[in-house]
């Protein structure tokens, strides 16, 4: 008679041990990886995406994958729907197309999407697993602020952009377009909305939309395109939202540096807004043109000292308006002269052309000296940039190139 086989049993002891490590151990979470097949479908279809550009050899990308995962394990509890929110990746060294589309030039880099369209300002706070979540709610939190008696907007903070939104109804394509456009655009602009009863005085034509500019006397401004087309009243909002003067902070420098073009800056004191203002139309009237070229800015002279030192400038005199090439800085000879027609825009054209350059190295173009005088080579050094150290650090990203600025 053949001799009885057992299975070998584990120890009790070693199955409860396993037991309890299966069901205490955080579920690994699944990062979708994002292709050229399957980017735009995923992304599209989401609410809200966040994307991270890496690249494996990099060290700050392999620092970030346990923390990006958590945080994503984390908010899946409290959004389960796959499409509320979505964590994603893309390998940018196996799909090169893509990082190029999205203009990388850093990793890791962190991109949000809604509904497929990017948004402007990427995630670029603290690296943990609290602070991506908390980022997460923070984007998911209704951009809008409903209220309940007109006389809330008569109370309304007149220093911050105001787009207010008259309907009759929530559940309406209007109001969902007005969300949509919110939903873009709600660190750039306080998004207010009124329904039914509330609205009806303002409701005189139907639904309307409505800008209040910054200034307690500056008087409101009417959308007058379809309240459904998206893009209409995208471009609409973002014109309003987005000044063409923006202010430089500590906060915003790194975002700013990183579109990779010049600064145009105007430095003055904080309650010093007349300047502001003349900078602000001489900026609309005579450089229009040159918007994608440079970035026009106003910086607080106080909070922006040491950039002010670096070109031989104090508080006490601003205004001073300035050009940053994030090689050198260039100062404009006399703020006086703003208001003279062409003034500033030649001003910049010499940045572009590289006249400033040359003069601060060899003196005045020959073009520039009187016939019979003697043309002198005057050596001379500009000011190094100072804004090109609010720039995205190598203490923090591994940066792909270095930008060449005269």
């Amino acid at each position: 008679m053949r001799p009885a086989i057992f299975p070998l049993l584990p120890d009790p002891g070693c199955l409860l041990v396993i037991l309890v490590s299966w069901l205490f151990s955080p579920t690994r979470s699944e990062i979708t990886s994002l292709d050229s097949g399957n980017i735009d479908d995923i992304l599209n279809n989401a609410d809200v995406a966040l994307v991270n550009f890496y690249a494996d050899w990099c060290r700050f990308s392999q620092m970030l994958h346990p923390i990006f995962e958590e945080a994503s394990n984390v908010i899946k509890e409290e959004y389960p729907d796959k499409n509320q929110v979505v964590f994603a990746r893309v390998d940018c060294d196996q799909h090169s197309d893509i990082a190029q589309r999205y203009r990388i030039s850093k990793y890791p880099t962190l991109k949000l999407f809604r509904n497929g369209m990017m948004m402007k300002r990427e995630y670029r706070g603290q690296r943990s697993v609290t602070a991506i979540a908390d980022y997460i709610r923070q984007q998911k939190s209704n951009p809008v602020r409903e209220v309940q008696d007109l006389e809330e907007i008569n109370s309304l903070d007149r220093s911050r952009r105001n787009i207010v939104g008259y309907f009759e109804q929530k559940d309406s394509d209007n109001y969902r377009t007005f969300e949509r456009v919110a939903n873009i655009l709600h660190d750039d602009c306080v998004f207010l909305s009124a329904f039914g009863a509330v609205s009806k005085a303002e409701r005189f034509s139907g639904d309307n939309v409505i800008y209040k500019p910054p200034g307690e006397n500056a008087p409101d401004m009417v959308y007058l395109g379809s309240l459904t087309n998206f893009d209409l009243i995208y471009a609409w909002t973002q014109d309003k939202c987005v000044p063409l003067v923006r202010e430089i902070t500590f906060e915003n420098g790194e975002e700013l540096t990183e579109e990779g073009l010049p600064f145009l800056i105007l430095f003055h004191m904080k309650d010093d807004l007349e300047s502001l203002e003349k900078f602000q139309q001489e900026v609309a009237r005579q450089l229009i043109s040159e918007k994608g070229t440079i970035n026009f800015l106003h910086a607080d002279c106080d909070k922006f000292r040491h950039p002010l030192l670096h070109i031989q400038k104090t508080p006490a005199d601003c205004p001073v308006i300035a050009i940053d090439s994030f090689k050198h800085m260039y100062v404009f000879p006399d703020f006086s002269d703003l208001s003279v027609p062409g003034k500033l825009k030649q001003f910049v054209l010499d940045l572009h052309s590289g006249k400033l350059h040359r003069e601060f190295h060899h003196g005045p173009d020959p073009t520039d000296v009187a016939p019979g005088q003697p043309i002198q080579d005057l050596a001379s050094s500009p000011p190094e940039s100072s804004f090109q150290k609010l720039a995205p650090s190598e203490h923090r990203y591994t940066l792909l190139r270095e930008k060449d600025e005269l």
